[in-house]
């Protein structure tokens, strides 16, 4: 059995977890990241921990051969899926295995065999919870009180279309309770929003060209004529240019979203909130 795909035909990978799958999907986007180009269809089997459910997997992967990615702790499971993935001819890898390797020789003990233990409910992941409740109830100014935002870890600030919330969601989904305010020159945030002391805030800003394809974009895709002032160049330009003064009169870090993507605008705001931490400490 040949897993290359051929010219014009996309590349298969089956990630077999015992888990709920997002390491190895996280695996897979970052591997493919560094492949311009590459067409691969992507098969996600989670929560994989018999041989039985094991075996009706391998006959789907048998049909379409491609890369199996893996991550699974019951010996049995995965002694069986490496016996079948070399029957096949199948190309397999478990990527967890060098790091697990790695920190069992330092830590001078044996991994555990219970799978999912990273998505048990502990404090952590009540805490995401939270922060997940919090940072959409206090989405795009909504309850934007003194006492309100002061609950906040992160207080995000921008013009209209700057990806505030997307950044507030992904940042939440790291445990960080997130608000985001609009800035609007006609409506200034109230001045209590630069008197709050516990939370980190970030302003977010773009370039102008961006910023008026995205908006045009945004009305498009909800069936409106894009010529309206919410797309004027000018105007967005002056929007940007009052944010600006607005973070410089305030001190407020800025970060360029122009070029980053959603993750790592979110890495670069961790990081801020990291080194206020350490200053404070």
């Amino acid at each position: 059995m040949n897993p290359a795909p051929g010219p014009d035909e996309p590349l298969h990978l089956h990630l077999i977890s015992d888990s709920t799958g997002e390491t190895l999907e996280s695996v897979a986007k970052a591997s493919l990241a560094r492949f311009e180009g590459a067409a691969a269809v992507k098969h996600f089997w989670p929560m994989v921990r018999s041989e039985g459910h094991l075996d009706r997997i391998i006959a789907e992967v048998a049909r379409k051969p491609g890369l199996v990615i893996y991550t699974l702790v019951d010996g049995a499971v995965r002694d069986r899926l490496e016996s079948r993935c070399a029957t096949l001819g199948l190309p397999m890898v478990s990527p967890l295995d060098p790091t697990i390797s790695a920190l069992s020789e330092l830590l001078g003990q044996a991994a555990t065999r219970r799978p999912g233990r990273q998505h048990v409910m502990d404090q952590a992941y009540f805490r995401r919870v939270d922060a997940i409740n919090y940072t959409m109830v206090h989405d795009d100014g909504a309850q934007a009180t003194p006492d309100e935002l002061e609950q906040a870890d992160i207080v995000l600030l921008g013009v209209s279309r700057t990806s505030k919330t997307p950044t507030s969601i992904y940042l939440a989904n790291r445990g960080y309770k997130t608000a985001n305010i609009p800035l609007v020159p006609q409506s200034p945030p109230p001045a209590h929003v630069w008197q709050i002391t516990a939370p980190l805030l970030v302003g977010l800003t773009t370039a102008t060209d961006r910023l008026v394809q995205i908006r045009r974009n945004r009305l498009l895709s909800l069936g409106q004529t894009p010529d309206t002032d919410y797309v004027d160049a000018e105007r967005i330009e002056a929007e940007v240019a009052f944010a600006r003064r607005l973070f410089a009169d305030h001190d407020v870090p800025v970060i360029d979203v122009s070029r980053r993507s959603i993750e790592e605008t979110a890495a670069a705001i961790i990081n801020l909130y990291q080194a206020r931490l350490e200053t404070r400490a």
